[in-house]
């Protein structure tokens, strides 16, 4: 079956290179699928969770934020701001940093002048929400002894 050569990358480091049977992303205009001979697409990611789907049918999740994915002749390009894969998480910076979020935006919303901070707080909780989502999904996929 024909798959998806996939490329992630950020400014530190190339993140992921391999294969996939489906994209998952979360773009600026919503959740878009992408599978083999997608038309061409370029377009904008938003923070969330990145699902490759694999032969065999396992996954691998990635907490994605901002930057850029290009879909050409089954190649899959992602220029992202971070990304970061399911096994370089740690939840409990995690855990804090949605804890700071969530009480930036409480703070931000006591000042409503103060629109850029409150939107600067929506995206770090939106972050840290991804990365959470993608250690829970982690978690739920493991096999029980």
């Amino acid at each position: 079956m024909p798959g998806l050569t996939v490329e992630i990358i950020t400014a530190e480091h190339s993140v992921l290179s391999g294969e996939a049977t489906m994209v998952v992303a979360p773009t600026t205009e919503g959740v878009i699928g992408i599978l083999p001979r997608h038309a061409s697409l370029l377009t904008t990611l938003a923070p969330g969770v990145m699902i490759l789907k694999k032969e065999g049918g396992s996954e691998e999740s990635l907490a994605v934020a901002g930057g850029f994915l290009e879909v050409n002749h089954d190649r899959v390009l992602v220029l992202a701001d971070t990304a970061e894969r399911e096994d370089d998480i740690d939840e409990e910076r995690a855990v804090a940093a949605r804890t700071r979020a969530e009480e930036a935006l409480r703070e931000a919303a006591r000042h409503p002048d103060a629109a850029l901070r409150a939107e600067a707080a929506r995206t770090a909780l939106r972050r840290s929400l991804a990365r959470l989502n993608v250690v829970q999904r982690k978690r739920r996929r493991r096999p029980t002894s």
